[in-house]
């Protein structure tokens, strides 16, 4: 049996019908108010800007945010300085053996 919820959500001011998993809808409710409150943040300050702007800048806005937090969270040099440590470890080990 299918477990899809019929939600509408509003993103600036326009009504979207979704399909959802019932788990995803605080998730996409959420995310639709963070949408709504930063496009009516730009709505006070620009008054001259059509909607379409408001939500373009949002998006780069959260993308940028994305990006910053995906560096942020890359594990790779991590990685890459426990395998050198684990490198001179091992070689360290290896050397007194032979002592």
């Amino acid at each position: 049996m299918e477990d899809k919820l019929s939600i509408r959500v509003n993103v600036a001011e326009r009504y979207y019908p979704l399909k959802i998993e019932r788990e995803d809808e605080e998730k996409i409710r959420k995310a639709a108010r963070m949408i709504n409150e930063k496009v009516a943040q730009y709505k006070q300050k620009y008054t001259d800007k059509d909607t379409q702007d408001f939500l373009a800048m949002v998006a780069l806005q959260f993308v940028i945010k994305l990006l910053e937090m995906e560096e942020v969270s890359d594990d790779a040099p991590l990685i890459n300085a426990i395998e050198k440590l684990n490198t001179e470890v091992e070689t360290y080990l290896s050397k007194s053996e032979v002592l």
